[in-house]
């Protein structure tokens, strides 16, 4: 297995159009069969296993060398890859994306991303499969749901991270920002930075928290230098919040509001921390650009997770040669693109002789 996966996420590095069972076996000039690389596909062989085993030597690699003030974080985040003409399955179907605010047919899935310095590789990812039947009693019908939530499946991620990185902060935005989490998180004695939605509500005290009140973070006045220490519901330790007033592209405004526990931290620090997390969002559009994960025609659940996960491998690989090279992911894509296009015509030239 091993040798055909490594030449499968080397030909998701390399194509620029449709990776598919054809394509690859083209391209060794037979030395796999089409058979082969589809019964590989539909085989099921991969997953957070194999993330992790990939991932580990760069981990090590980069605790090695980070400067003694520096620190790794992890970042946990979901994203649905749109495939809106696919025929539905467990895997292909509708999803909630809060990101857009809407539903989407596609492949959901979450992920768990270590950031250290230059390197941010995922460690574990699970596929939102929605298999179990619900009976809906408003539509009169049985429709289809996953086993687990997203912030389950985070759950379960972090209690085998703990047994395999060393990380300061849990970064997420404010879908996983429930209770739950956060207790957990201080359980496994790390600490969390999330983003909050405006009508979270909050005790200014423990007094008041004990007499039930409760006020939305949207109604306070905070310091533009110096986060507020309060109380929320269900977390027992006090946490900080502050909030953040941001310019968008439209010029219209925004507020971000963030909570951690870490109540040494000043405004400057939570801000900066939690920019850390822009790197999930840059992994997930490499992932989709420069490691084929969009480009697969597959049509069972089977082979379209083994896909997927190959992805994830092929954005690792793409992810050391970056750190080898100093160069981003999409200058690297370029780089094979025109190396490409400089074989092409140099074919063409010898046809054309």
């Amino acid at each position: 297995m091993t040798c055909t996966l490594d030449l499968y996420t080397d030909y998701l590095l390399s194509s620029t159009g449709p990776t598919t069972a054809t394509g690859l076996s083209r391209l060794l000039n037979g030395a796999l069969s089409h058979d082969h690389i589809t019964r590989w596909l539909s085989s099921g062989a991969l997953g957070s296993t194999q993330l992790w085993q990939q991932a580990k030597p760069l981990i090590r690699q980069a605790e090695a060398r980070r400067a003694a003030d520096d620190f790794a974080v992890l970042v946990v985040d979901d994203s649905v890859l749109e495939k809106a003409h696919t025929d539905a399955n467990e895997l292909i179907c509708t999803h909630w994306d809060h990101s857009r605010q809407r539903y989407v047919k596609g492949l959901n899935f979450v992920t768990l991303l270590y950031q250290c310095g230059e390197l941010a590789v995922p460690i574990a990812a699970e596929l939102i499969r929605k298999n179990v039947p619900v009976w809906d009693v408003k539509s009169q019908t049985t429709k289809q749901q996953s086993a687990f939530t997203k912030n389950e499946y985070l759950q379960q991620m972090l209690r085998q991270a703990q047994q395999q990185v060393a990380y300061r902060y849990l970064l997420a935005d404010s879908w996983y920002a429930s209770a739950e989490n956060m207790a957990l998180v201080g359980q496994l004695g790390h600490h969390f930075l999330f983003a909050l939605e405006s009508s979270r509500t909050v005790a200014l005290s423990d007094a008041d928290r004990v007499q039930g009140r409760f006020r939305a973070l949207h109604t306070l006045a905070f310091d533009s230098e110096q986060p507020l220490r309060v109380y929320l519901r269900a977390v027992a330790e006090a946490v900080l919040v502050s909030r953040q007033v941001f310019t968008n592209q439209d010029q219209s405004q925004g507020v971000l509001y963030l909570v951690s526990s870490d109540t040494g931290l000043d405004q400057a620090q939570m801000t900066a921390i939690y920019q850390r997390r822009w790197k999930v969002e840059e992994y997930h559009k490499s992932l989709k650009q420069n490691a084929s994960m969009a480009r697969s025609p597959t049509k069972t659940s089977a082979t379209q997770a083994t896909h997927f996960f190959a992805a994830l491998l092929a954005y690792t690989k793409l992810e050391a040669l970056k750190i080898k090279h100093c160069l981003g992911h999409f200058r690297l894509k370029a780089q094979l693109y025109a190396a490409g296009l400089k074989a092409m015509y140099q074919q063409l030239l010898a046809l054309s002789a």
